[in-house]
C-alpha cells in the first residue's frame, strides 16, 4: 500500500491531467453513446457542448449589439436597471435607434405642452397617475376600485417565483401605490406585505380549490374576507406564452408551503388543464362572473390572449343585452413569457400586443360598451413610449412582468423554467435565494414605477394632455414596411379610440374608490437621482 502511495505522490500535477484527458478520452470513444462529436472528437468534443451552454451569455454580453437581442435587448434592460437603482437614465448624443424600421413608433408632441399649476397635485405628487375609471362602477360592485397606479405588477406566482422575489414585488407595489397581481399560484404569505392585490386564478384554481380539484366559492369567499387587500379578481382564460395549453406541476417542486397555498397534494405532479371546469361557453362564463362579483363584492374580470374572434364578438354582445358582465379585461400579447412554454406555442400561437388589443376594442366599441369596461394592457409595455401607444389605441392601466423582475435584478438568463435562476427570482434554491435584499429590491421596484411614471406623464404633457388616458389615435404614428410609410395608428387600424370620461386629476385624487396609500395620508415620498433637471412641473 505505502509502495501505491508513493507511486501516486511522485506522480507531478500535469500528469493528473493527463490521467484525467485519458480517461475521459476513453469514456467518449468506447462507453459514450449518445453524442457524435463525443466520439469522434475525444475530449476537445466538449468543448463544442460547453460553448453551446455559455452562448446565451456570450451574445448577451460580448457578440450582440445594444438593440439586437430579444426579447430586452441591452438598451432596454439597461434603462429599467438605471431607473430601478435610481441612476441617471438618460441618454447622450441622440438616439441610437433605427428609426425607420417597421413598427417603430413616433409620438406626436403639441406645439405647446400643457402647463402644470402650481395648486396642481401633480406638483406635490409628481408619480401619481390612476386608472382613469373606476372598476366596478357600471355594475355597481359593493367595492369599486380605481387603481392608484397606471403601472403594476402582472400575474407571477409564488411557486413560479421565489418567496423573496415575491416580496420584494408586493413591498414595492406598496411603496409605489401599485396593486400586485397573485398569478394563478394562489395567494402566499408573501403577498401580503401591504400592496394592494388582484387576485388570479387559473383553470387550476389554486388557492380556491375544492378537495375534488374545482373551484370553490365558498373559500374564494373566506379568501377574500380575511384578505381586504384583495381590491380585484381576475379569471385567466388563457396566457400569452401558452394560450390554450395546460401545465404540469412536478411532484418535485411542489414545498409542504406551496401545497398548502395550492390545496394540492404532496408527492404527486398537478395538473392545471387547459379548460375551465367551472364554465363550458360564454354565457356559463358570465354567469361564473357575476356570481362571484355578488358574492365577495369585488371587480372580476377576465385575462386573455387572443386569437380567433368569434368568442370575444359573442361576450360582447351578451354584455350589451344584459348589462353583466367582466368589470375588467386584461388583454395579453403573444409575447407574453414569464410561463415556460412549448416554442410552437410561444413563437406562433396567439397575436402579438398591438394587433391582440386592436381586435379586441374593435369588438366592444361596436357594441358600445368600452366605457363600462377597463382595459388592461400586457406584452413588454414596461416603457414610457409603449405605455403612451397602448393608453391611445384604448388601454386604461398596463401590467409588467419581466420589467419588473428586471428591476430586482433578472438578468435575461432565460432559465426560469430550470429552477437555476442564478439571481434568486425564479428558483427555490435557498443559495440563490440568498443574494435578494428584499427592503434593497423593494425600493428598487419603486424606483423603476416612479421614473415610468414621472416620464410617461412629461410626455403626456408635452402632447398638451393632463392625463394619459386623453392620448388619441392620431397622436401616434407607427412605421409600416411599405415603404417606410408612417401613417397614425389610426390610419393604421381603422378606429379612433372612444373618448374615455376625465374632468381632472384632482378627482381621481379625491375618489374614495382609490387604492394605495394616497387616501391614507402615507404616500412614500421618492427622491430622484439628479439630472440636469428632474422636475415634471414649473418651479418660478
Amino acid at each position: 500500500m505505502n509502495e501505491v502511495l508513493n507511486i501516486l505522490g511522485s506522480i507531478p500535477w500535469w500528469g493528473w491531467i493527463i490521467i484525467f484527458l485519458i480517461l475521459v478520452a476513453i469514456k467518449d470513444i468506447f462507453f459514450s453513446k449518445e453524442h457524435i462529436i463525443k466520439h469522434n472528437f475525444p475530449v476537445v468534443g466538449h468543448l463544442r457542448y460547453f460553448m453551446e451552454r455559455i452562448g446565451p451569455e456570450l451574445r448577451q454580453y460580448i457578440v450582440a449589439s445594444d438593440r439586437e437581442e430579444l426579447p430586452f435587448n441591452r438598451n432596454e434592460r439597461g434603462w429599467i436597471y438605471a431607473s430601478a437603482k435610481n441612476e441617471n437614465n438618460y441618454e447622450g448624443f441622440g438616439t441610437n435607434e433605427d428609426i425607420y424600421r417597421t413598427n417603430y413608433i413616433f409620438i406626436n408632441n403639441s406645439m405647446l405642452a400643457y402647463k402644470l399649476e402650481k395648486d396642481h397635485p401633480n406638483s406635490e405628487h409628481p408619480y401619481f397617475i390612476a386608472c382613469a375609471k373606476v372598476m366596478g362602477s357600471f355594475n355597481k360592485r359593493q367595492r369599486p376600485y380605481r387603481p392608484a397606479s397606471i403601472i403594476n405588477v402582472s400575474a407571477m406566482s409564488f411557486g413560479s417565483l421565489s418567496a423573496k422575489a415575491v416580496e420584494s414585488l408586493n413591498e414595492g407595489c406598496l411603496l409605489a401605490n401599485a396593486y400586485h397581481n397573485t398569478g394563478e399560484g394562489g395567494l402566499s404569505p408573501y403577498h401580503r406585505k401591504g400592496a394592494d392585490v388582484a387576485f388570479h386564478f387559473g383553470t387550476g384554481y389554486f388557492g380556491v380549490r375544492g378537495d375534488d380539484g374545482n373551484f370553490s366559492l365558498e373559500k374564494l369567499i373566506k379568501l377574500v374576507q380575511e384578505n381586504p387587500q384583495i381590491r380585484m379578481i381576475e379569471v385567466k382564460l388563457s396566457q400569452g406564452a401558452k394560450p390554450g395549453k395546460g401545465g404540469v406541476l412536478p411532484a418535485s417542486k411542489i414545498t409542504k408551503e406551496i401545497a398548502a397555498i395550492r390545496n394540492v397534494p404532496l408527492g404527486k405532479d398537478v395538473l392545471s388543464p387547459p379548460t375551465h371546469s367551472a364554465f363550458n361557453n360564454i354565457p356559463e362564463m358570465v354567469n361564473f362572473i357575476e356570481e362571484i362579483a355578488e358574492a365577495t363584492g369585488l371587480p372580476v374580470g377576465i385575462k386573455s390572449a387572443v386569437g380567433q374572434l368569434k368568442q370575444w364578438e359573442e361576450l360582447a354582445s351578451i354584455m350589451k343585452k344584459t348589462n353583466r358582465g367582466p368589470d375588467f379585461i386584461t388583454v395579453d400579447g403573444g409575447e407574453g413569457g414569464t410561463g415556460a412554454a412549448p416554442p410552437s406555442f410561444a413563437d406562433h400561437v396567439s397575436l402579438p400586443f398591438i394587433n391582440a388589443f386592436t381586435d379586441v376594442y374593435k369588438v366592444f366599441q361596436k357594441e358600445e360598451i368600452t366605457e363600462r369596461i377597463v382595459f388592461i394592457a400586457s406584452g413588454k409595455l414596461g416603457f414610457p413610449a409603449k405605455a403612451a401607444m397602448a393608453f391611445a389605441m384604448g388601454a386604461d392601466s398596463i401590467n409588467v412582468a419581466r420589467e419588473a423582475m428586471m428591476s430586482i435584478g433578472c438578468i435575461q438568463a432565460q432559465s426560469c423554467h430550470n429552477n437555476t435562476c442564478p439571481t434568486g427570482i425564479t428558483t427555490h434554491n435557498k443559495w440563490l435565494q440568498a443574494g435578494i435584499n428584499v427592503k434593497d429590491k423593494a425600493e428598487r421596484v419603486n424606483f423603476y414605477f416612479a421614473k415610468f411614471k414621472k416620464e410617461l406623464l412629461e410626455m403626456t404633457h408635452a402632447c398638451g394632455y393632463e392625463h394619459p388616458s386623453q392620448f388619441t389615435m392620431d397622436d401616434v404614428d407607427i412605421n409600416l414596411s411599405d415603404k417606410n410609410i408612417t401613417m397614425t395608428l389610426a390610419s393604421t387600424f381603422g378606429y379612433h379610440k372612444s373618448p374615455v370620461l376625465f374632468t381632472s386629476v384632482q378627482e381621481h385624487m379625491d375618489c374614495p374608490y382609490l387604492g394605495g396609500t394616497y387616501s391614507k395620508g402615507k404616500e412614500v415620498k421618492t427622491k430622484e437621482a439628479e439630472t440636469e433637471d428632474t422636475s415634471v412641473y414649473d418651479t418660478n
